[in-house]
């Protein structure tokens, strides 16, 4: 049996946007809720990619629902780290907490919003630990926490089984995710022995797939690697600028100060001693 990537785009909607039971149990596994509060049903909203540049449109996948009592669980999986990532989380998180209200309607408190996101790179690497949670809290008392926006971070190449035993569901999920690929051939024992993950398992297989679907699968992987290309040039060429302006700066600095040292009349072999300025330099100096 070959099986697909369930990171890749074709894949993941294939299993979380069409299946409600699996993207239910999907959030209730791996969003901090309750057993009071966990979803007991759910409908799917428009999902809505907000690239921040118009190259990277490919490394985002993310599905969108609500439930019965209003609140919003939104599941992003985000192929290529960046930092102004968490910050586009934030925002868009906080804008679907925003309740659209006509002129004279009465203020209503926000629903709820969950906004889990799975980064396929690590980008914490000085903190232990793959799961970061981050709720609305009182600084003075953590106990204290406004319910209207709650934010989860899953650094996927940091997770093993071990490290999160308590609760079965989420490592299967976590399990599924990282451990299922174009390479796998045999599925462990335990993630088909779970009814909902060998479902969402049987939705992986490449034989399940018209060649068109193969066809916008590869071309998803195909252009993941191209904008990781594009970032990582873009990054480079950010270096390297601020380094050349780091080195401008210097030069001068050394310039400022070898024109103030030739105005107290001390000679051209002491200033270019003292401030490490070439020949060269030192004639545009003097001029």
């Amino acid at each position: 049996m070959k099986y697909l990537n369930p990171k890749a785009d074709p894949t993941f909607w294939r299993v979380f946007g069409k299946h409600p039971d699996l993207t239910i149990s999907f959030l209730n596994a791996l969003l901090p809720l309750p057993p009071e509060e966990e979803i007991t049903d759910m409908k799917y909203l428009p999902s809505e990619r907000i690239p921040e540049t118009p190259w990277r449109r490919y490394s985002i996948v993310d599905v969108r629902c609500t439930d019965k009592s209003g609140r919003q669980f939104m599941a992003e999986i985000q192929m290529i780290w960046s930092p102004e990532f968490t910050h586009r989380v934030l925002l868009d998180a906080s804008e679907a907490c925003v309740h659209p209200r006509n002129s004279g309607e009465q203020y209503e408190l926000p629903h709820p919003v969950y906004s889990l996101n799975l980064v396929n790179e690590v980008f914490r690497p000085e903190q232990e630990g793959y799961y970061h949670h981050y709720p609305m809290i009182r600084v003075e008392n953590s106990d204290k926490v406004i319910n209207g926006l709650q934010l989860v971070v899953v650094e996927l190449p940091k997770f093993t089984p071990q490290t999160y035993p308590e609760k079965e569901m989420h490592v299967l999920w976590l399990r599924y995710l990282t451990e299922i690929n174009e390479r796998t051939r045999e599925v462990p024992p335990e993630l088909m022995a779970n009814p909902l993950v060998r479902k969402a398992l049987a939705a992986l297989e490449e034989s399940a797939y018209t060649d068109a679907q193969l066809a916008g699968y590869e071309k998803f992987w195909d252009m993941v690697s191209v904008e990781r290309t594009l970032y990582a040039s873009a990054l480079r060429k950010g270096w390297e600028k601020m380094r050349k302006g780091r080195e401008e700066g210097k030069k001068e600095t050394r310039r400022l100060i070898a024109a103030n040292m030739k105005k107290q009349g001390l000679s051209p072999e002491i200033i270019s001693e003292c401030t490490g300025l070439s020949v060269e330099e030192m004639e545009v100096v003097m001029c």
